[in-house]
């Protein structure tokens, strides 16, 4: 059976994601809160379809939920744009795709606080998922909100397709919204539920 890594080395960064140390897996999320760095990417297709993972049963976080197309950790030594590439690689099989930087938040629970450098990219050809995944499918839109709070998906994602999808009036968009466009009391609604857990 799979599992992951404790002892794999990731960065400690600042909020500004300058590098000033490292720890293990096992450390970063063992409630010590140190701060490290992961990337997210939202892969669509061009009928605005959101293509989104399962969590397999033997991960640290979150075992079994739906979750963004690819999220993973940047390694000690690697840049945040390397490991996009690697993670989508390793994950779906993706090489040829154009990822566009969207956002950069920290994401804080009682377990872990994350730098996440969000992303998103268009993408029609095919995808393969790793052992990493319980694979995956392209979801609507539509059918994201309808499913959202009903503890089918990680609450990172439901809090990250909130803050970055959703307008004021509940529309899921597919393009980052400017701050004055999105409803800061959804926002902080979702971040009060995901405080505990990913």
């Amino acid at each position: 059976m799979n599992h992951d890594n404790l002892s794999e080395l990731f960065p400690v960064v600042d909020e500004t994601g300058r590098v000033i140390g490292h720890a293990t897996r096992g450390e970063c999320h063992n409630g010590s809160r140190l701060l490290h760095p992961v990337v997210h990417l939202h892969l669509f297709n061009s009928r605005g379809e959101l293509y989104l993972q399962k969590r397999p049963a033997w991960k640290d976080i979150q075992p079994g939920r739906w979750d963004t197309a690819v999220g993973g950790h940047v390694d000690y030594g690697e840049t945040p744009d390397e490991a996009l590439r690697r993670e989508v690689r390793e994950e779906l099989g993706v090489t040829d795709f154009t990822p566009e930087r969207i956002t950069q938040y920290v994401f804080d629970s009682d377990r872990e606080r994350e730098l996440v450098y969000v992303n998103r990219t268009t993408y029609d050809g095919p995808v393969t998922p790793s052992d990493e995944t319980d694979g995956g499918r392209f979801w609507s839109l539509d059918e994201i909100r309808r499913t959202l709070g009903k503890g089918i998906f990680t609450p990172n994602f439901e809090s990250e397709f909130r803050r970055v999808f959703l307008s004021r009036d509940g529309i899921a968009q597919t393009e980052d919204l400017p701050l004055d466009k999105r409803d800061p009391q959804t926002v902080a609604a979702i971040d009060e539920e995901v405080v505990g857990g990913r």
